[in-house]
């Protein structure tokens, strides 16, 4: 396993190249679940609206830059992940990360890019006071065993772990950029960043591997929420509950091309009242974030 997540690290580098997005929240753990794998069909008449562009902020003046992507290496008090951390240090991938990072985005402040060792937490943050992005080895190891439950082969279970954990690093990566930016959110600020995953992974990132992203999030979601049944502690937790993070996800996959995602439909993951609204959906979220984003790029 050990040397599956040192692959999965290296897409993160690789993400970075490619992606200029980052958000908020010092209290986020996440976890994923879905059930949707089936292969892309094309066999729908719906259309996805035109892309509406906001041209608002892409006229805006440019920030000055006072800031820079860093990273830091803790000590690793598991040993079962000393390994991994070894040769994510001896590979340079945070730093390859945070390099590419600096080229695309402008920074009022120093932001720190963390993979480590969590004393046994399963987690992934965004802490604001320490301005820093975290993903925790045991996060790996989490997705790793949610999609076996499920009775998924080893190595299916590995490659839905890396795309699950891509998610929810962009997820974080959604609240970093909500809180340096001091962007506005109209409603959930959960859901806001899971939106900006989404955004990236299908708009930004594009191809099989972001809709990989987003469909592995959602049979995290989905598996969890079985898992993890509802009651008041659910209900009082600022994420949205795992179902509707599930129906959430998959409405952006389907918005995104109506075309070749109408299995979705047709198959009854999406029900069909909610999918009519789901490119509209699409496409205010990808407006929205380009538009917000606009004053920070470098290009």
């Amino acid at each position: 396993m050990q040397k599956n997540l040192v692959n999965f690290l290296f897409t993160i580098a690789l993400l970075f190249v490619i992606t200029a997005c980052v958000c908020r929240s010092d209290r986020d753990q996440e976890s994923t679940n879905s059930k949707t794998t089936a292969p892309a069909s094309d066999n729908t008449q719906t259309k996805a609206p035109p892309a509406q562009s906001n041209s608002s902020s892409s006229n805006a003046q440019k920030h000055s830059d006072d800031g820079d992507f860093l990273v830091e290496h803790d000590d690793v008090q598991n040993q079962r992940y000393a390994e991994i951390d070894r040769q994510v240090k001896d590979e340079k991938l945070l730093e390859k990360a945070a390099d590419q990072l600096n080229r695309s985005l402008i920074l009022p402040h120093n932001i720190t890019l963390i993979t480590k060792d969590c004393n046994g937490d399963v987690n992934a943050y965004y802490d604001s006071n320490a301005e820093s992005v975290t993903v925790c080895y045991e996060l790996m190891e989490h997705f790793y065993k949610v999609f076996k439950s499920a009775g998924t082969s080893d190595d299916l279970a590995y490659t839905k772990m890396f795309d699950a954990v891509r998610f929810v690093f962009l997820h974080e990566i959604g609240h970093a950029l909500i809180d340096t930016y001091k962007l506005p959110v109209m409603g959930n600020e959960e859901d806001a960043a899971d939106r900006c995953s989404a955004y990236i992974n299908l708009k930004e990132l594009g191809g099989d591997e972001g809709v990989r992203a987003v469909f592995a999030a959602a049979d995290a979601f989905n598996i969890e929420s079985k898992m993890n049944p509802g009651g008041s502690r659910n209900l009082a937790d600022e994420h949205l509950l795992q179902e509707q993070r599930f129906y959430n996800s998959l409405c952006m996959v389907y918005g995104s091309d109506t075309n070749k995602y109408a299995y979705i439909v047709n198959q009854g993951y999406l029900p069909k009242e909610r999918a009519v609204r789901c490119p509209s959906e699409y496409q205010r979220t990808v407006d929205s974030w380009i538009d917000l984003l606009q004053p920070w790029r470098k290009d």
